[in-house]
């Protein structure tokens, strides 16, 4: 009897002729992210199988569930038993599963449910055959066990198809579509709650991302670009690759500072921000761009001033957070994992120069000709030599 995964697609299953295309993206992203566990992925329509190659210990085993429960494009795992197709080799995984349940903490008394299925139709029982002789193996051999179809307090599929595949508990697992089948996006990482939570999902939609980060040194300390550095691992966790491009950009925001009135520095730093981030795109044939930015969160983000920073690029600009509240995104970020490490007290570029009276609703063509004004080519041609590229 072998241990393998049973791997549950969810939306890829509405893909017509392509869909192939994304399953096999799908198992190359899971693949990379597996890094030296070798694998053989098997199946087709929506139920696939994943064996290590190898005798694998529990590192391994931990690192392959990691893997599956953070890997957008499945919706659900289950670690399965795979035996014959006869009653004696059936019979006997699913009274070591049952069993397994109680060492899990079942409780005393306990219900269960056993849900068949019968793929291969040569098999001499049918579907609902097999479930009332298994239901009865178990009622015989474990007493505490009742039977409860609608709520139970654990529940046995066993499919009938090659061989018999027997599994019980389904991992949740976050869907989406694989990562890079909707191209690359320049996601703005700064240090704060929002855009991990935007990158995260632009991903789940099938993005690949490259991370782009502002650094303001000296005034911004070491410890807050490491903080950075962890919240792109975070991300990465979810991701089979990912590059963080590190952009100096003190010399920019000073010059802003001095050159333009105090409520615009803020907007023009963004609006620099996006041309480096165009830039950026077009060297790393990105197609689009993602930020944080939620509509009137602060500021910076009133829809006059997201109309002019997000004209600083022609690429298509991905706000997926735009209609969301605070707290959503809070809970969202907790979920990833990455909440804790962006409240960690280190300001990024973005607090340290903040004007105390930002401008709220400028005349776009006002702005943009003052913006233009300031002739900033040669300061961000300056910044992008200096780019520090990590390989997260």
């Amino acid at each position: 009897m072998n241990i393998i995964y049973l791997l549950k697609t969810g939306e890829l299953n509405l893909k017509g002729e392509n869909k192939s295309l994304f399953e096999k993206k799908l198992f190359a992203n899971i693949r990379n992210q597996l890094d030296d566990i070798k694998v053989k992925i098997s199946g087709r329509k929506g139920r696939f199988f994943l064996t290590p190659v190898d005798d694998v210990n529990e590192d391994a085993r931990a690192k392959i569930e990691k893997t599956l429960s953070s890997v957008f494009g499945l919706i659900g795992y289950s670690v399965a038993r795979v035996v014959g197709k006869n009653m004696e080799e059936i019979n006997k995984a699913v009274l070591e599963i049952a069993g397994h349940q109680f060492k899990e903490g079942l409780p005393a008394p306990a219900t269960f449910k056993i849900s068949s299925r019968r793929a291969d139709k040569s098999f001499k029982h049918s579907s609902y055959e097999l479930s009332c002789l298994l239901g009865e193996l178990i009622l015989d051999n474990f007493k505490t066990l009742t039977v409860n179809l609608h709520n139970p307090d654990f529940q046995i599929n066993v499919e009938i198809r090659d061989n018999a595949v027997i599994y019980s508990h389904v991992y949740e697992a976050p869907g989406g579509l694989p990562s890079g089948m909707a191209g690359k996006g320049i996601l703005l990482l700064s240090g704060g709650i929002d855009s991990p939570v935007a990158g995260y999902m632009m991903a789940k939609r099938g993005c690949a991302i490259t991370a782009l980060h502002f650094e303001t040194y000296p005034y911004t300390s070491e410890q807050s670009k490491e903080k950075v550095i962890l919240l792109a691992k975070k991300l990465r966790e979810y991701l089979p690759r990912m590059k963080l491009f590190i952009v100096p950009f003190t010399e920019i925001q000073i010059y802003i500072k001095q050159n333009c009135k105090q409520e615009e520095i803020t907007l023009f730093s963004r609006a620099a921000m996006m041309r480096i981030a165009h830039i950026i795109a077009e060297k790393t044939n990105a197609n689009s761009i993602i930020t944080g930015e939620a509509l009137s969160q602060v500021a910076s983000q009133t829809a006059e001033n997201l109309r002019f920073t997000g004209s600083q690029t022609t690429y298509p600009l991905f706000r997926p957070l735009v209609g969301m509240d605070k707290l959503e995104i809070i809970t969202k970020a907790k979920e990833m994992g990455t909440y804790d490490i962006s409240v960690l007290p280190y300001p990024d570029c973005c607090t340290v120069f903040a004007p105390a009276h930002p401008v709220l609703k400028p005349v776009f063509e006002k702005i943009t000709a003052s913006f233009n004004a300031l002739e900033l080519d040669s300061l961000i041609e300056n910044a992008l030599e200096k780019t520090e590229v990590l390989k997260i």
